[in-house]
């Protein structure tokens, strides 16, 4: 039995097209496996005080994990090996310089968790002002500690997710963020009522024992028996460093973001950061699909582009890529604010989450969600600058744009708080009058504002580097600007009409009713795009044509716990 699963671990995916499949397939396993995690925890638990403590007790390991473990990443780490294997000395040299990458990591990560540990109470009570009761704050420093051990070993699983890929082995390499979202899933059904609120963090990192354990007896089985090594070329670790910097700093600084948004909530009231986490996993959605796949798929061809001096190409297929990003994202975005309470009904509503957190949570999605353009077209400009080899100017545009975010986010709040009209306006435009913490709603605006200045930056400055985009891009998001808003119309009128036809008090009912007016309002939009003669409809049409499936997917890197 044991070689028998083994073998089916070992399996090597031999053409690109197979190993499409087989990551494409596992990506969406993943992903409806992370909602089904969301929805479990919001039933079991609702938006109170313990969904509140879980999630803030990732949020320093979370940074942890991007400023140490991320530096080992697959996209960093992969031409490096592929350098040492490709020389005389082969396997052996790619061997040593495992073990150097281990031994350098093991060292790091330790003396960063030792240092986490001990000082963790000093940590959670400076990122978390609003949590007042010891009780809480003492649950938060526990089980922040129990989720020490998953940058740890997501740490050492980047380092053997690199020698699985380079050897084919999609089949593990898929697997480990399936079994990351099983071990959380597991720690909620079967370990919380065992062992209480601890069970929730053991399951954390259950999840990621698994997400490294999958993968060791493939690497033992190549030949990697991965151990310390205490001789180490300091050069090489060095210009390994120098490499994943820029990507490390970036996501510690999106990561510190986030945790000074949560910080901001843990002032509103309880319940504040469970919709917060909520909303923002959910308007991740589009930005995974759209912007991420679109950015890494092209990013091999961009490197290519500029390595071989094709500047206008480059620039060309930097643009068709722009357009296309908007075509999806724009209608997408619209389809969210006018179904946002059909999403987040059928994605958390079940037990504990009650009618005001869904509310709320909806709220909070439509305000995260119009920044989804914004937030795809950076992703799409950030890895453009990194085929060209610039790093640095990308890492210093986020950096300010974070910043801003931090900066809106703080004088909102005050704004917030002192001008009740400001509250008045908000809570009705978005429906969520007479409900508590509805201060938590300048969060999504202040990070929204923040990505659409990100975006204006990078859109100015890589026409500066690299020339301007021609003019008919102006008139590709006119046509989509308008047909989203007709294909919104229509899917708003319809919900109406469904609300008659469906049980919208059942799961099955609210998701017919924003199904079918999600689809009658997309029909109307292609509808409008037909007879504005938009390029992007048809050069799609002509993709779906040409069997898109066979497409290679690409999975974005894991980010963050």
């Amino acid at each position: 039995m044991g070689r028998r699963i083994l073998s089916i671990l070992n399996i090597k995916t031999e053409g690109i097209h197979q190993a499409a499949y087989l990551l494409g397939f596992f990506a969406i396993v993943s992903q409806l496996l992370g909602l089904v995690r969301d929805r479990i925890l919001a039933g079991l638990f609702g938006a109170g005080v313990i969904l509140d403590t879980y999630y803030a007790s990732f949020r320093i390991p979370d940074v942890i994990f991007a400023l140490v473990a991320s530096s080992v990443s697959v996209s960093v780490l992969i031409p490096f090996f592929s350098k040492y294997i490709d020389k005389d000395e082969g396997l052996e040299e790619a061997k040593r310089f495992a073990g150097e990458i281990f031994s350098v990591f093991s060292f790091i990560i330790t003396i960063v968790s030792v240092l986490a540990f001990v000082f963790m109470d000093f940590f959670v009570r400076l990122s978390f002002p609003g949590f007042t009761e010891n009780i809480i704050i003492n649950n938060i420093i526990f089980l922040s500690r129990i989720m020490l051990l998953s940058p740890i070993l997501l740490g050492f699983s980047n380092l053997f997710s690199t020698i699985t890929q380079l050897y084919g082995k999609f089949f593990v390499y898929a697997l480990s963020p399936v079994l990351y979202n099983i071990g959380i899933i597991v720690g909620a059904l079967f370990f919380y009522p065992v062992f209480g609120l601890s069970g929730l963090a053991w399951g954390v990192v259950l999840g990621a024992v698994l997400h490294f354990a999958i993968q060791v007896p493939t690497v033992l089985s190549l030949g990697f028996k991965v151990k310390p090594i205490f001789n180490i070329d300091y050069n090489r670790i060095k210009e390994v460093i120098l490499v994943s910097l820029p990507r490390t700093l970036a996501l510690s600084t999106q990561q510190i973001t986030i945790l000074i948004l949560v910080s901001v909530a843990s002032l509103v009231s309880v319940g504040s950061i469970s919709v917060f986490n909520l909303a923002y996993n959910l308007q991740s959605v589009p930005l995974g699909i759209i912007g991420a796949s679109y950015s890494s798929a092209l990013f091999p061809a961009l490197s290519r582009m500029f390595g071989g001096g094709e500047k206008d190409k480059f620039l060309e297929n930097v643009e068709s890529s722009v357009k296309h990003i908007i075509f999806w994202t724009i209608p997408a975005t619209i389809l969210f604010v006018v179904l946002r309470a059909q999403i987040v009904r059928v994605a958390y509503g079940a037990g504990e989450f009650g009618w005001d957190a869904t509310r709320l949570t909806a709220a909070l999605l439509a305000l995260f969600v119009v920044s989804s353009v914004a937030q795809s077209l950076v992703v799409m400009f950030v890895r453009s600058y990194y085929a060209s080899g610039n790093t640095k100017k990308p890492l210093f545009i986020n950096i300010l744009s974070f910043t801003s975010i931090i900066i809106l986010a703080l004088f909102l709040n005050v704004i917030y708080q002192k001008f009740d009209f400001v509250a008045y306006f908000l809570e009705a435009l978005l429906k969520v009058s007479n409900i508590r913490g509805t201060g938590v709603l300048i969060l999504p605006i202040a990070y929204s504002i923040g990505s659409f200045i990100n975006l204006v930056l990078f859109w100015q400055a890589f026409q500066l580097d690299f020339g301007e985009f021609r003019k008919d891009i102006y008139k590709s998001i006119f046509h989509i600007l308008s047909s989203s808003v007709v294909a919104g119309f229509v899917t708003y009128q319809f919900l109406d009409v469904f609300d008659e036809v469906f049980n919208i008090n059942t799961l099955v009912g609210i998701f017919s009713q924003g199904f079918f007016s999600g689809i009658l309002g997309i029909i109307f939009g292609i509808f409008v795009l037909k007879i504005l003669g938009n390029v992007e409809l048809e050069e799609i049409w002509r993709a779906l044509h040409h069997k898109f499936w066979k497409t290679p997917v690409i999975i974005p890197e894991q980010g963050e716990l």
